[in-house]
């Protein structure tokens, strides 16, 4: 990970386990809690790809099994944080734009299930079964509403920022069709450097082979 996207992913981070633990833990609503911390991962694992998604969402959720008032095993969220930000990045749309909508909230959808049902799997292995006294289909629901209501107005955000921090020019002139690399050969070819290639016509037929890639 370079340095501008562990930065930002910490910063995003911070800010959401803060909000989450502050002003979301705080608003009792029935069943579930929005969490913040998973649309963050979320949102920088369709960006950034399945090992990005992992590291963070492992990261995030430590912090989220570590802070106050956390009253469940350390590592639990961690763990579940992990496998859905590697899950979530193997659906990475190749394309940079999002065209539709339907994709990422659909996998928000997904998320937010799977990670209630991973949570409370879980805890039921440590012996935790707050789950079942709360109700798991009344948590799994809330769950999946709170946090398709909070998406859109996170999700674009968290994306649009994890992108600035992208900057690939290969993949930019693979999507443009108007890459720095063909200038620069033919450049490379009228200035009558060819020759030290190995003579003048096979010079040319290697610059021009290469042209065609």
């Amino acid at each position: 990970m370079r340095l501008n996207r562990i930065l930002l992913s910490t910063v995003l981070v911070v800010v959401a386990l803060v909000v989450q633990v502050t002003v979301f833990a705080r608003l009792h609503l029935p069943g579930a809690v929005p969490d913040l911390l998973l649309l963050v991962v979320i949102g920088l694992a369709l960006v950034h790809g399945h090992t990005t998604g992992a590291v963070v969402g492992f990261g995030a959720g430590l912090l989220a099994d570590l802070a106050p008032p956390a009253d469940h095993a350390t590592g639990r969220y961690a763990l579940v944080l992990c496998l859905v930000g590697y899950a979530v990045g193997l659906a990475k749309p190749e394309s940079r734009h999002v065209r539709s909508a339907t994709g990422p909230m659909l996998v928000v959808l997904a998320a937010a299930v799977g990670s209630t049902l991973l949570y409370a799997g879980v805890g039921s292995l440590v012996g935790d079964t707050a789950a079942r006294h709360v109700g798991l289909t009344g948590l799994v629901l809330t769950a999946a509403l709170y946090d398709l209501l909070l998406a859109p107005f996170t999700v674009p955000l968290i994306m649009a920022l994890a992108r600035r921090t992208q900057s690939d020019p290969l993949a930019a002139d693979a999507g443009t069709g108007t890459g720095e690399r063909r200038p620069v050969l033919a450049r490379f070819g009228r200035s009558g450097r060819t020759g030290r290639l190995g003579g003048q016509g096979a010079g040319a037929r290697r610059i021009k082979g290469l042209k065609r890639l």
